[in-house]
């Protein structure tokens, strides 16, 4: 068994600071152990007390007659250290530390840590500043938490991992009032060992948990927690996160456009989405989705029936399921007829979607021969049954008519409670039909199913892809014409230009390049030329030499710097412009693509994927971050308009993951803005480029 199974199921639990005072919470663990059923031994330790809870008291960890599993240290921050240290050396297997005072409260707190971790040695700590853990599957609360103080919770498959831990308590009560069965709940809190992925890795191999549930404020090591992931995926166990902090600005003070499109949270989304973690937009949809989830029902398309009894609650689902991209079709003729010969008169509206039965609600017979028959059909993939005020009389029977229908399928049946009925939901839920109070609740839990059953993991670039000498690495920012010379050694296609020094020069590069041109000041220390009058576009070789004398005067009021390069570069057009560029983070490297031009930090249409430890992107990745683009249409012949090269992009975009890649840490910023993507056939051009490499090369 190993230490962190030994810490979920402890044979032996000491509690170092126990207290007799069960309202205090030195107080709470020995009498939350005893009264939620916990068969081991207990060893509360205490110098003032001989007994607490009926169970010998023990003067100090020294006289603890065995060693134990599992320390619970509740000592404050000064003497916890050493409570851990005397516990690692009589080879406890881990620590549960509950004091605050470390690494939340800066650089004091952050040295305490650091002597925590060195007083556990080899011994694994949960914490600090942890509330503990809860493994309701197995009877064992390790918990000071005040939820603690209700008498029962359901069991299920549902495992949560918090790094707060009065979200922990939060969580395990909301989901016993629901009826929605957890399995395992862990409050990380300060990570100084044991976190998130340890408990993810842990609980892919926990037979109990077919769901778990992350509250995140931070991922410390995004390698890791990748790794962990990608492996719950693979073991068809979804991950469901709620990631605080997406409120906060999060874009850095960086010259590219990039790195205030990009932002901590956008980091995170593309960190999901890469691994296949479904990403809960409120808190309400923490437990939403993973209580539709753990039912393990598949579904394999957007088409919902919605059965229901009361035409306004219909309506309201009707519109939720629309608005989240689910489809409501009427019944096909055969489930039409079987529904039609289900009721006489014509009290119903059975030609549409929602399906309005009257009386279904009191008629439990008449209500399963509906279910039944919409579960047959095979115009849907999934069935939402609208509970209404009559079943408040006969909760236990509306409960078992929906239920009893559940054996025949592996289609989702989920229940809409209209009325204020938490006992109905609860019944419900645990028979194993999902029941929610809001309309978007359901849409929520149905996406979240679509999501786990469509989801897989894209192949990445494990190979280091294309390697490109370099005869020096510069250091500071490049010009853009420099920029656009590296861009060009690792195979991106860039408009034609010619650097010139004055009017003359700028003239006869302009009939070189076709008389129609645009022109722009060639600065590192300007690179956002346009913000400065830096740029003119369609000029010819008439007109281009007294805007360059223009310009000169415009930049040197503006910037406090008189040009003395200019770069001019052919006019391209009938392009589509977009941006590409990359962004560093605690979180990783990551590659975005949008809507580019001067309007990109306006319009916000981006995507982003973090690249893979070894490589760029791949191909298939490069396509997919294309297709999510809103302004996917305009690549895609919208309305008309002539296909662009879309794999000339995709080419575009895995060239540029890879200079990402090689490049490495020397690389700070690195943008391509605008990006044209030309017609089918006729490739990309980069028109403008920066890149920044750090001062120490």
């Amino acid at each position: 068994m190993n230490a962190i199974s030994r810490l979920m199921r402890p044979e032996r639990v000491a509690v170092i600071g126990a207290s007799a005072d069960v309202t205090k919470t030195a107080g709470r663990p020995v009498s939350y152990l005893l009264k939620h059923g916990f068969t081991g031994e207990i060893y509360p330790v205490n110098p003032k007390a001989a007994e607490i809870c009926g169970l010998t008291c023990y003067p100090d960890i020294a006289s603890l007659p065995a060693v134990p599993d599992v320390g619970i240290v509740l000592l404050g921050a000064e003497r916890a250290q050493q409570a851990v240290r005397e516990l690692a050396q009589m080879g406890c297997t881990a620590a549960i530390v509950l004091a605050s005072g470390y690494g939340e409260v800066g650089e004091e707190g952050k040295r305490r840590q650091a002597e925590l971790r060195e007083a556990a040695g080899s011994m694994r700590i949960l914490g600090p500043n942890t509330i503990g853990l809860v493994n309701i599957t197995d009877g064992i609360v390790l918990s000071a938490s005040g939820a603690l103080e209700m008498d029962h919770f359901p069991s299920g498959a549902v495992s949560v991992v918090s790094q707060s831990g009065g979200i922990l308590g939060s969580l395990l009560s909301r989901a016993a009032a629901r009826g929605i069965g957890l399995s395992k709940l862990i409050s990380t809190s300060n990570e100084v060992d044991l976190e998130l992925a340890d408990f993810i890795d842990w609980l892919i191999e926990d037979d109990a948990t077919k769901v778990i549930v992350l509250y995140i404020e931070s991922v410390r090591n995004s390698e890791k927690f990748r790794q962990a992931a990608l492996r719950a995926a693979a073991a068809g166990k979804p991950i469901v996160a709620f990631k605080i902090g997406r409120s906060e600005a999060g874009a850095k003070a960086a010259i590219s456009h990039t790195g205030a499109l990009a932002g901590a949270d956008k980091m995170y989304d593309a960190l999901f989405k890469q691994v296949g973690i479904i990403r809960a937009d409120n808190f309400d949809s923490l437990l939403d989705m993973p209580a539709a989830l753990a039912t393990g029902r598949k579904l394999r398309g957007n088409r919902v029936a919605i059965l229901t009894s009361t035409g306004g609650a219909g309506t309201l689902v009707s519109d939720a399921l629309g608005v989240s991209g689910f489809a409501t079709p009427a019944p096909d003729a055969v489930t039409g007829s079987e529904l039609r010969a289900l009721q006489d008169g014509d009290h119903a509206a059975l030609d549409r979607n929602p399906i309005d039965v009257t009386l279904a609600g009191l008629k439990p017979d008449l209500l399963k021969g509906a279910i039944s028959s919409l579960l047959r059909s095979e115009t849907y993939d999934a069935l939402v049954v609208i509970v209404g005020a009559s079943a408040l009389a006969m909760p236990e029977l509306m409960s078992n008519a929906i239920k009893s229908c559940l054996g025949s399928t592996d289609k989702p049946v989920i229940a809409y409670i209209s009325p204020h009925a938490p006992k109905i939901g609860s019944l419900l839920t645990q028979g194993g039909v999902p029941a929610f109070s809001a309309p978007e609740s359901c849409s929520a839990a149905l996406g979240a199913m679509l999501h786990a059953a469509q989801w897989n993991s894209l192949p990445q670039s494990d190979k280091t892809g294309k390697t490109v000498q370099l005869e020096s690495i510069p250091t500071g920012a490049l010009d853009e014409a420099q920029a656009k010379q590296l861009f060009s050694k690792f195979g991106i296609s860039c408009a034609n230009e010619i650097i010139v020094n004055n009017a003359e020069q700028a003239a006869q590069a302009a009939t070189k390049l076709g008389n129609r041109v645009v022109l722009k000041i060639l600065s590192s220390e300007i690179l956002h030329k346009s913000d400065m009058g830096g740029v003119a576009v369609n000029l010819n070789a008439a007109q281009i030499g007294e805007r360059l004398e223009t310009m000169r005067v415009t930049v040197k009021a503006k910037a406090g710097i008189t040009p003395e390069h200019f770069l001019v570069q052919e006019m391209v057009s009938g392009g589509t412009e977009l941006i590409l560029g990359m962004n560093r983070d605690p979180l990783g490297t990551a590659i975005l693509l949008g809507m580019g031009g001067v309007t990109a930090e306006l319009l916000k249409d981006t995507t982003m994927r973090l690249l893979p430890t070894n490589g760029g992107l791949s191909p298939e990745t490069a396509r997919e971050m294309a297709m999510e683009l809103k302004t996917w249409p305009l690549l895609d012949g919208y309305r008309g308009r002539a296909p662009a090269d879309v794999e000339a992009l995709v080419a575009a975009i895995v060239a540029f993951s890879e200079m990402v890649a090689q490049l490495g840490e020397r690389l700070v910023e690195a943008e391509i803005n605008p990006l044209f993507v030309l017609e089918r056939g006729q490739g990309v051009r980069a028109a403008d480029g920066i890149a920044v490499f750090a001062n120490n090369g």
